[in-house]
């Protein structure tokens, strides 16, 4: 069996994190220790029905030899946004980008597998910000309950392609009355910056004619205009007050638990995590915690090959 420099003998569990924006992987071994990790362009199984499937077969054949690079995995977990109808087409394309039977390879809902990292079981409440939002409870008995995580055309509230969205809308809504005002507005010069003109057919181009994960990163340019622009910043205070919205539905659900917010977007700026804080009902504890869902999969991996024969 090939192996990197420095991966230590026995059996390997490949994790992999999956969202519109990137997608991470990691290799754990012996004790559950991370040895090799590694990040490729993002994507949602939700693509595997159309035009986007030649395009993940081809990404994830490039991360299988990626990965065997630094060495071969035993089973594979897969958390991965948009799980639905191809996730037995899913298995095969993974199987045979790892070189391994679709036996090893189990898939499951990037939110769980976000959570796990954060919270045991009936601990808390995970809100995740990067391209969507999601509220996550996952209780005792292994049963996971959602709020929001609709997705971009119906809701996402505060997540990376809303907050984008949302200064694109203001924008342009002020080019409509005062066409030229963009030269005035940190903001308008952040994003124009990013998607390459001002002219509304860059803006179209970046919002329709990209994928969600690209127009998740505009969100950057928001942050960026921050210090400068009011409406920057009032766009990062509705968006920590949409994900307090989140975690205040789990909280009426199931009562007080520990908050942990989390995720790419939810870390673009403090404002973000400040207002959420000012939205939440008083009493639980409040965090901002980093995430790595690709080693609470790697690990699940690992548990898996240690149980085989």
């Amino acid at each position: 069996m090939t192996r990197g420099p420095g991966i230590p003998p026995g059996p390997l569990g490949l994790g992999l994190d999956a969202g519109g924006t990137e997608t991470r992987w990691a290799l754990a071994g012996a004790g559950g220790d991370i040895v090799a990790e590694g990040r490729a362009e993002g994507f949602s199984a939700t693509e595997l029905g159309g035009p986007g499937a030649e395009r993940i077969t081809a990404l994830l054949g490039e991360l299988g030899r990626e990965v065997r690079r630094a060495g071969q995995p035993s089973q594979v977990h897969a958390g991965i946004t948009g799980l639905g109808e191809g996730e037995g087409v899913l298995v095969e394309v993974l199987a045979g980008a790892m070189g391994l039977p679709p036996g090893a390879v189990s898939l499951g809902s990037d939110i769980e597998t976000a959570f796990r990292h954060l919270f045991e079981p009936g601990q808390g409440y995970m809100v995740y910000a990067g391209t969507g939002s999601v509220a996550a409870f996952l209780d005792g008995e292994g049963t996971l309950h959602r709020a929001g995580g609709r997705g971009n055309l119906l809701d996402d509230g505060g997540g990376g392609f809303w907050i984008a969205r949302e200064a694109l809308r203001r924008i342009w809504r002020t080019e409509d009355e005062r066409p030229g005002a963009w030269r005035e507005s940190p903001l308008a010069a952040e994003l124009f910056a990013m998607i390459g003109g001002s002219d509304w057919s860059h803006s179209r181009r970046a919002v329709y004619g990209g994928r969600r994960g690209d127009v998740g990163r505009l969100a950057l340019a928001v942050a960026r205009a921050a210090e400068a622009d009011p409406a920057a910043r009032e766009i990062l205070a509705a968006a920590g007050e949409e994900l307090a919205r989140l975690a205040r539905a789990l909280i009426a659900r199931y009562g007080p638990r520990p908050v942990a917010l989390s995720g790419r977007a939810a870390t673009l700026h403090p404002g973000i995590a400040e207002a959420m804080a000012r939205g939440l009902p008083p009493g639980p504890p409040f965090s901002v915690r980093p995430c790595q869902p690709h080693h609470a999969a790697a690990r699940m991996a690992l548990r898996r090959a240690l149980a085989c024969p």
